[in-house]
């Protein structure tokens, strides 16, 4: 069992659950952000439930075999047109789409901020009354000044360009007069994930590099965020709710139980002054605006980085959600280096097998 009164989740979302998920949720459903990393999860789901769905991808070739019974429009958030047509006859919207690194200020309004308002706006024009899943995130709502986190209806802080372009975004959902929902989840990871993926080879080759001073953190494995995205479908309206495990951990905490769940070693964990992490944002802006692509560190992540706690306080809005639990660090941890081995994203020769 896990802690809090909730129950220990797997990793992996069978058929039965996924059924069970998806009972309450009016169809059909939009998706945006459906070739993301939690965009396929949830996407995933819903092809095992049979649920009726519409899906919005920049190119046909970006999806993995769509499905017969899968309907697909070709287009983006910048495309007015495409979105009616996503949104036109559907009960229920979820909303992944989005930047989450930019060199710019203006790259993540645009997607973000000016992307949700044009949803927004289609939904009004041919489906006022779908409701809107928003799926934010805790760089909305800004880091926590106490370990404990910070909660849903605290006044928002958020330190980075992104976390504004996602608060812009979330203002405009509030004040759309639709029913929506929003949800923040913290840090994601699970298979297929690329960002949390740095910190497994980080521990794997045995040195991590970390922010000077004490942090702590809450994580949300994929498969906890796709059961709350599809039991906000079935909520009152005009809530929003944090996700992730009840329980922040200390950031070197978090490490050493990713290579104790490897059966690796410790490793030595080098404290990073605050100047070394901005110079090397700095760097990364200048690769971005260069054409790189997978740059994991800009200026941005930086100054998200460097904020004290990134921690969430999620057991009132795991009840409020009806969900029963959640899946426990150590157990998505272990499940999550196991398909990384399978798939040759780290050493196989380090990772015990799953």
């Amino acid at each position: 069992m896990a802690t809090s009164g909730l129950a220990e989740l797997p990793p992996q979302l069978g058929e039965e659950e996924a059924a069970s998920l998806a009972r309450g949720v009016e169809a059909p459903i939009a998706l945006t952000g459906a070739t993301g990393f939690v965009g396929r999860h949830v996407l995933d789901v819903l092809r095992a439930a049979g649920v009726p769905r519409r899906v919005l991808v920049r190119g046909a070739g970006r999806l993995d075999a769509p499905a017969d019974d899968e309907e697909v429009v070709l287009g983006s958030l910048e495309d007015e047109g495409a979105l009616r047509e996503l949104v036109r006859g559907t009960a229920t919207v979820i909303h992944l789409a989005g930047v989450v690194r930019a060199g710019r200020a203006a790259e993540f309004h645009r997607a973000n901020a000016a992307g949700t308002g044009r949803l927004v706006a289609a939904m009004l024009a041919v489906a006022p009354r779908a409701r809107l899943v928003h799926v934010s995130s805790l760089a909305a709502a800004g880091p926590s000044a106490t370990p404990e986190g910070r909660a849903p209806q605290e006044l928002p802080a958020p330190v980075s360009a992104y976390g504004r372009s996602k608060l812009v975004a979330e203002e405009v959902v509030r004040a759309s007069g639709l029913a929506w929902v929003i949800l923040r989840p913290p840090a994601i990871y699970g298979p297929g994930d690329r960002d949390v993926l740095q910190f497994f080879k980080l521990v794997a080759c045995g040195v991590v590099p970390l922010p000077a001073g004490e942090r702590w953190v809450t994580m949300a494995h994929v498969a906890d965020v796709v059961r709350a995205i599809l039991a906000a479908c079935c909520v009152g309206s005009g809530e929003v709710f944090h996700l992730g495990e009840p329980q922040p951990r200390r950031l070197d905490d978090l490490v050493a139980i990713l290579a104790s769940s490897a059966d690796l070693p410790a490793p030595k964990i080098l404290s990073m002054p605050a100047i070394v992490l901005r110079a090397a944002g700095v760097a990364g802006d200048l690769l971005l605006v260069l054409g790189a692509r997978g740059v994991a560190m800009t200026s941005d992540k930086a100054r998200e980085l460097l904020a004290r706690h990134w921690s969430s306080a999620t057991l009132p809005s795991l009840r409020r959600l009806g969900l029963p639990g959640y899946v426990p660090f150590d157990v998505g941890a272990r499940a999550t280096w196991a398909w990384y081995r399978r798939h040759g994203w780290v050493p196989r020769g380090t990772i015990r097998a799953g």
